[in-house]
């Protein structure tokens, strides 16, 4: 695998050219249109090891007892046929790439029931755990349920692990912390409410619990970890697992809503694994800058293996982006919200040269739009594999996505090449 960040002059054909591998695959894998290149571009380069060309008769299953591979790992290292019927003979595809890793990395991602088919498809190649987001609960302890039934049995046909997720969110799809509240003072919404979440997992099929709660007053901080607690000693006895999202803490008397209600080192005891939402320092109404960058997320990293046995940690891996006009005015300017590949087509469209913050280790660009000046911050092949080093580096359980519901096969051909069977 290379990574090669287009220059000038370059063209598909010149970079295919270079590497020995075709225009039409380059084109795939980082979903160009046409000649849609810009100085700057990151581009994942995969030189296929070996090929193999389809013959009558032939279908996925046999082609993978021939080589020796499952048929999952055969259509992840060739994702178009999810969208064919049927084999073409005396087409080519790649039974195996080169310079290819197992570094066996538990990989998971949250999605709104809407996400399109397409894009939770070809997602649910490369994970193996879908967290449908979210079901709700009342002040009585009864769930707001969601419409996760397409999810669930996607999850299904892929041979992916189910993870429920629990949220306070109300009626309106609001975070509402005055639910959290009202949980953790009364013992007896506190049991309604797991034995809703006990009947809805057997029901459904799910084989874990995750718990997001956000905006936890400091003073139920201790209420908070012994309702995790709590939760994980009636899911273990069923033979559920726990995990607990947490924001992105650098010291345990960090002020602020967000974190005063979060202790790092009792709810790493409490649950069985700790998800750390390591992004969101570029948000959508704050300053324009990565919304992970690296210097910022080794700091959570350093304190949270203090108090956390790193095997109990997965590490958050945003995927989406951030599109702020110019200049920035706090309290007025909010930014738009747009996926990976949509903010690399938007810098083909305007003929925007992306830069690359080293300090960051996340790609940005500045174009011009109707007389105003804009700023995109995304992330690429470059700032994923900046990602997956630190969770190597700190020995993570994994690395969770935040989240699947945008298009991004350059992060997925990333992740064949260093999670592949």
């Amino acid at each position: 695998m290379e990574i090669y960040v287009v220059k000038s002059g370059d063209t598909l054909q010149s970079i295919a050219a270079r590497y020995g591998v075709t225009v039409a695959r380059l084109a795939y894998d980082n979903e160009i249109e046409g000649e849609g290149l810009v100085v700057g571009q990151a581009l994942i380069i995969l030189r296929p090891e070996l090929v193999y060309t389809i013959q009558n008769g032939d279908t996925l299953q046999s082609i993978a007892d021939q080589f020796q591979i499952t048929v999952l790992q055969l259509v992840r290292n060739n994702s178009y046929l999810l969208n064919e019927d049927f084999l073409l003979p005396g087409r080519q595809i790649v039974i195996a790439y080169q310079e290819t890793e197992n570094r066996d990395i538990e990989i998971f991602g949250y999605a709104y029931a809407f996400i399109m088919e397409a894009v939770l498809e070809e997602c649910s190649l490369y994970i193996q755990e879908l967290l449908p987001f979210s079901y709700g609960y009342n002040e009585d302890g009864s769930l707001i349920p969601m419409n996760d039934e397409r999810l669930l049995s996607t999850a299904e046909r892929f041979g992916n692990r189910k993870r429920m997720v629990i949220t306070p969110l109300d009626r309106y799809e609001r975070f509402n912390n005055q639910l959290v509240v009202r949980l953790l003072s009364d013992t007896q919404m506190r049991d309604v409410l797991l034995d809703n979440i006990l009947q809805t997992m057997g029901e459904k099929g799910y084989g874990a619990l995750d718990i997001d709660f956000e905006f936890i007053p400091g003073e139920y901080r201790d209420a908070y970890v012994a309702f995790i607690e709590e939760a994980r000693r009636r899911l273990n006895f069923q033979g559920y697992k726990v995990s607990v999202a947490v924001p992105p803490k650098v010291s345990d008397d960090q002020p602020g809503l967000l974190y005063e209600g979060i202790d790092y080192r009792a709810i790493g005891n409490a649950a069985d694994s700790v998800f750390l939402m390591t992004y969101e320092w570029g948000y959508k109404y704050g300053p324009p800058m990565a919304v992970a960058p690296i210097p910022s997320v080794r700091r959570v990293l350093d304190y949270a293996v203090s108090v956390i046995p790193p095997e109990k940690i997965d590490m958050g891996i945003p995927n989406y982006a951030y599109d702020w006009p110019l200049p920035f005015e706090q309290g007025i300017t909010e930014a738009e919200t747009i996926g990976n590949l949509q903010a690399v087509r938007r810098a083909v469209f305007y003929g925007a040269e992306i830069l690359y913050d080293e300090q960051s280790q996340a790609p940005y660009f500045y174009y011009t739009r109707e007389g105003i000046s804009h700023v995109v911050w995304f992330e690429d092949v470059r700032s994923i594999q900046a990602k997956y080093d630190l969770i190597a580096e700190y020995g993570f359980k994994g690395g969770g996505y935040w989240n699947l519901m945008r298009e991004f096969r350059q992060n997925w051909m990333y992740v064949n090449q260093i999670n592949g069977e």
